[in-house]
């Protein structure tokens, strides 16, 4: 028998859970993650799956349709850092490519610099981003040597300073979480923080598997940083930080890494996933790689139809909002439920 292609839900289908699971899956691709985010903002996934003839998964891609005040597009997938084709053959990706192309609304998606699709020339690379990656092998002492001398001398001072962290399962600890993330957003960028459904959703999807950890840094009692780590398959994703301004000599951030590490090799991960660093942002990617071995490069994609008029006008609407919203004049409460309204524009 031939192959063939089938259309299905990817929150669902075991046979999208099979590849997600495979080499070419992240935690972006997983049933949990789509589910989360679709649940948040009102979106339908839609993948395409190639069998074999045995009706076996070989290939995959997953998208979502959005129709907004930005216009018709695609996303493959939306407020995900990436989200690699599952997929190795090229004749398999034109089969599924062909399913998700279309003339009326642009199909965008992020993937590694070395994944099937930059070789077809029906995409355009739009912009590309820094990964980076600590691979998690050996005991803790020996992770421990191989971080930048740096690294190291950030963790002794946390521990000098009295830094305590400790690792939440928990809903409530990533509510505190998010409290810490919309100030940080806030103040330090002029930014909407992603709207707490989100968090109470991913809690949800990811918490029945024990897959997600909430790492909060305290002086004394008062909470000065968090971060939420995510676990799909053997990798822990680091996909959420925040810290107060006005606590950085605790090395707070630090400390929560270094126990981040330390959970994930307690569950045998291979590999802390640090996820996208903007280009313009090269303190954010100096600080990771005091952490990290491996760097490569996530680019963004796009084939298909154009964009609507209405596109530009909608962006600068929605970034005059987002300064307006985010002023210091604004209370937090009202910056909180701006990106309750607002952020499911962004993607």
């Amino acid at each position: 028998m031939q192959p063939e292609t089938v259309r299905t839900d990817p929150r669902s289908d075991p046979r999208w859970q099979l590849l997600a699971l495979g080499p070419r899956g992240s935690v972006f691709t997983s049933p949990p993650w789509i589910d989360a985010v679709c649940a948040t903002y009102g979106f339908t996934p839609v993948s395409a799956i190639r069998l074999d003839g045995d009706g076996q998964p070989r290939a995959g891609l997953a998208w979502v349709p959005i129709s907004d005040i930005r216009g018709d597009r695609l996303s493959s997938l939306p407020f995900s850092d990436r989200a690699e084709p599952l997929i190795d053959d090229q004749l398999d990706w034109k089969a599924l490519a062909d399913e998700a192309i279309t003339a009326t609304a642009p199909l965008t998606l992020r993937c590694f610099e070395d994944a099937v699709p930059i070789c077809d020339p029906r995409w355009d690379q739009i912009a590309a981003a820094a990964w980076h990656g600590t691979p998690l092998h050996g005991s803790v002492e020996e992770i421990q040597q191989r971080l930048s001398q740096h690294a190291r001398r950030n963790i002794a001072t946390s521990e000098r300073q009295g830094a305590r962290v400790e690792a939440h399962t928990d809903r409530q600890a990533v509510h505190q979480f998010h409290e810490l993330h919309v100030s940080l957003r806030k103040r330090k960028y002029r930014l909407l923080a992603q709207p707490i459904e989100l968090f109470d959703h991913i809690w949800d999807a990811f918490a029945r598997d024990d897959a997600i950890v909430t790492m909060l840094a305290r002086a004394g009692d008062e909470l000065i940083a968090g971060a939420v780590f995510l676990t799909w398959g053997d990798v822990l994703y680091y996909k959420f930080g925040a810290s107060r301004q006005d606590q950085l000599a605790f090395r707070p951030n630090d400390a929560i890494f270094w126990a981040g590490i330390r959970w994930g090799v307690q569950r045998g991960a291979r590999l802390l996933d640090w996820g996208l660093s903007d280009l313009d942002q090269p303190g954010l990617i100096a600080y990771k790689r005091k952490w990290a071995t491996e760097e490569r490069q996530i680019v963004t994609l796009r084939a298909g139809g154009e964009q609507a008029r209405s596109n530009s006008q909608a962006s600068a609407m929605l970034g005059g909002l987002t300064q307006l919203l985010t002023d210091d004049s604004v209370p937090d409460e009202v910056t909180k439920q701006a990106g309750t309204l607002l952020y499911r524009y962004f993607c």
